[in-house]
């Protein structure tokens, strides 16, 4: 999100695999050059933004942010710094939020993550609501696009 558009969306899927281990796959999508209309979120591109760069100079940005948080995260023994670091540029904390989470939607203010990853969301009546997955929407998109 920049300046409350979106310019990249995330896609992550897990599976259980033999042995009891669990396989992870992690897409990101980045509007480099145009962005789509008439979605929920307003969305942007890297272009519109004055940013010049083509797919394969992003992707090797990418990937070298990849190898060092990769060394960050240290097998998960660095989740705390990872955590840290996202809570300083997160989008819409303190916000109005709304995830869709295939069965229900929850609604409330983005509270924070917490020390298991779990986006919490501070629902009308006080309460407190993990959401481990689910397609997340901001201020007013909240209630459009959850809708």
């Amino acid at each position: 999100m920049v300046r409350g558009q979106k310019l990249c969306g995330l896609l992550v899927e897990a599976e259980a695999v033999a042995g009891g281990e669990l396989a992870v796959v992690a897409g990101i999508g980045t509007n480099i050059i145009a962005a789509p209309e008439g979605t929920p979120t307003p969305a942007t591109s890297l272009a519109a933004l004055g940013v010049q760069i083509g797919a394969e100079e992003l992707f090797a940005a990418l990937s070298d942010a990849w190898v060092e948080f990769r060394g960050i995260w240290d097998n998960g023994r660095g989740f705390g710094e990872i955590r840290r670091q996202w809570l300083e540029r997160a989008f819409g904390l303190g916000e109005r939020i709304a995830i869709q989470t295939g069965t229900a939607t929850v609604e409330g203010t983005f509270d924070t993550i917490d020390e298991s990853g779990c986006l919490i969301v501070r629902t009308a009546d006080g309460k407190r609501a993990a959401v481990t997955a689910g397609e997340v929407y901001f201020g007013t998109a909240a209630s459009v696009g959850a809708a």
